[in-house]
């Protein structure tokens, strides 16, 4: 599958060759482990959150894993049932922040082109494996680069997806506007951020636990889960709880985002409409209510608080 006309000098954004050259700097990237480095120059913080993540990629794989755990595992969130339905077999697609690359995984079949991009160099070798052991390596390319000068095409993706990234960055405001251009006019943009409301019990979880010196979380349910599965269970932890930079953002304030980068508004996921049940997670939602929207975000406490706090938005680049 072709995926050479996505890619772009992070620098210059010239279209890089097939031995990823860029003929305007000039310059040239390399690919150890097959995967193309695209990153330039990052700040320290940035550069923090990448170490940390080479340290412990997340979300890990278990042994004896195969493209059915795969596809069993992201079909227990009904967020990635919709997302699979929702997107059409010849869609461009791109997650921002891949990680270890389970749902660009999951979403390459059908004839889409998936492109996983990360910084984190460990996260991107567990991800390619994987692509090779699940044999969808031909549908799904990972690259390293950072998000804010990604080397990928502006306008040219049907789909953005960036789930539980950009509140990892210095700037989650301008990270978005970033990640906004990837999309194509009449592209979907899907954001998954924490919520500052739904992450109170996450926050009280960790306050606890660096009380007791991470020798108690209590009343973590994954943790509950992964008890016999020492790599996995370390990886949440870390990243729930011992992550160098985190933000939490409220509905009111991604929407804003959307507005300022000519994004219109679809809905969030879960519904901020009560009693709301989306039959498609890209059509636009009956209401757009704030007092409403503030009322569902009290609820996500209880829905959302166990496992982090993560919320989606949906929205549309005019």
């Amino acid at each position: 599958m072709d995926f050479e006309d996505l890619f772009v000098c992070p620098e210059c954004g010239d279209t890089l060759t097939a031995a990823w050259c860029c003929p305007s700097c000039p310059r040239a990237f390399g690919q150890p482990d097959g995967i193309p480095d695209l990153r330039t120059a990052v700040d320290s913080r940035t550069d923090g959150v990448r170490e940390f993540y080479e340290h412990s990629p997340f979300p890990a794989y278990p042994p004896r894993d195969s493209v059915e755990w795969l596809r069993a595992r992201a079909e227990r969130s009904e967020l990635a049932l919709m997302l699979d339905r929702a997107i059409p077999g010849d869609a461009a697609i791109v997650e921002m922040g891949c990680g270890t690359g389970q749902m660009s995984l999951y979403l390459a079949r059908a004839g889409r082109r998936v492109i996983g991009v990360d910084l984190a160099r460990e996260s991107l070798r567990l991800a390619t494996a994987a692509a090779r052991r699940f044999r969808v390596d031909g549908m799904v390319r990972f690259i390293q680069s950072d998000l804010h000068q990604p080397g990928l095409r502006n306008g040219a993706f049907d789909v953005v997806y960036s789930s539980g990234v950009l509140h990892h960055t210095p700037d989650p405001r301008a990270s978005f506007a970033r990640v906004a251009q990837l999309a194509r006019p009449g592209g979907i943009i899907v954001l998954g951020v924490y919520n500052t409301l739904a992450r109170l019990p996450a926050r009280l979880r960790r306050l606890a636990a660096r009380l007791s010196g991470f020798r108690l979380v209590p009343f973590d349910p994954v943790l509950r889960t992964r008890s016999d599965e020492p790599a996995r269970r370390e990886a949440w932890l870390r990243d729930q709880y011992q992550h160098p930079e985190e933000h939490c953002h409220t509905l009111a304030e991604v929407q804003r985002w959307f507005a300022e980068n000519r994004v219109e508004y679809l809905r969030a996921y879960p519904s901020a409409v009560l009693g709301d049940e989306p039959g498609s997670l890209f059509a636009r939602a009956a209401d757009n209510w704030r007092p409403e929207g503030w009322l569902a975000q009290l609820g996500w406490i209880f829905t959302l608080g166990h496992e982090g706090g993560l919320f989606f938005t949906v929205g549309r680049r005019a």
